[in-house]
């Protein structure tokens, strides 16, 4: 099975209106900048997008919201964005908000197979709306559905052809979960290599999960804030 693509266009090509995807990273940390690139320019409306956050105004998830191509948002985190704001109160946008844990547990329970899960976080609050609670052993839980995502797209370090992952630092946040979850899981990494060159013991996602693989290109990499302290004399 050849899993390799000349580049992101042909990676997204059959990503379609009404679709669900997760999209990697942490802030603006390791996200699949050229997937999403590539999307923006498909212009695929009506997207469910399952995110750690929605980007900035001009970079990232943002430039989705910014075409409209976002029905719903699946996040923890949103607060850089104001054009998600805008979208949010003017009813434009679906937008579910979870606890960040509960987040990356529900993409680690689809990887896993499982239906669904049970946690503490959110009990008595207004995620507990709707859900069912139990009790275990004198602790209350709400139930947590395993997300059901068509499409996984995810940013790595390092790849090769069979689509074995490792990631870079704290680029090794969403993507490692998110990377087992999806029907099927696309891979942009900064440098592609042979089969057999990556060391077994360092990877991080192995080939199985991932259905096609790309090296990218032209990466920013930005900084949401940068703060920054005086050097001590």
């Amino acid at each position: 099975m050849n899993k390799v693509f000349k580049e992101a266009n042909y990676a997204v090509e059959d990503v379609f209106e009404g679709a669900i995807i997760m999209l990697g990273g942490f802030g603006l940390c390791g996200i699949p900048e050229n997937c999403i690139s590539a999307l923006v320019e498909k212009n695929i409306k009506n997207l469910t997008c399952i995110s750690n956050n929605a980007g900035v105004d001009d970079f990232g998830i943002g430039l989705m919201l910014q075409k409209k191509m976002v029905k719903k948002m699946i996040a923890s985190y949103v607060g850089e964005n104001a054009e998600f704001e805008r979208q949010l109160l003017s009813g434009e946008l679906e937008v579910e908000l979870i606890p960040q844990g509960t987040l990356a547990t529900r993409c680690m329970a689809s990887g896993y197979g499982l239906p669904a899960i049970y946690t503490p976080a959110g009990v008595g609050t207004e995620v507990a709306t709707g859900k069912e609670v139990r009790n275990f052993n004198g602790k209350e839980y709400l139930l947590e559905m395993a997300f059901d995502a068509d499409f996984a797209i995810v940013k790595a370090w390092k790849g090769d052809t069979m689509g074995n992952l490792i990631y870079k630092d704290t680029a090794r946040n969403f993507n490692p979960l998110m990377a087992m979850a999806g029907k099927i899981t696309i891979a942009e990494v900064e440098e592609l290599v042979p089969a057999g060159t990556l060391d077994p013991n360092q990877i991080h996602t192995p080939g199985i999960y991932v259905h096609r693989i790309f090296q990218g290109r032209n990466y920013e990499k930005r900084i949401e804030q940068k703060t920054i302290r005086k050097r001590d004399n």
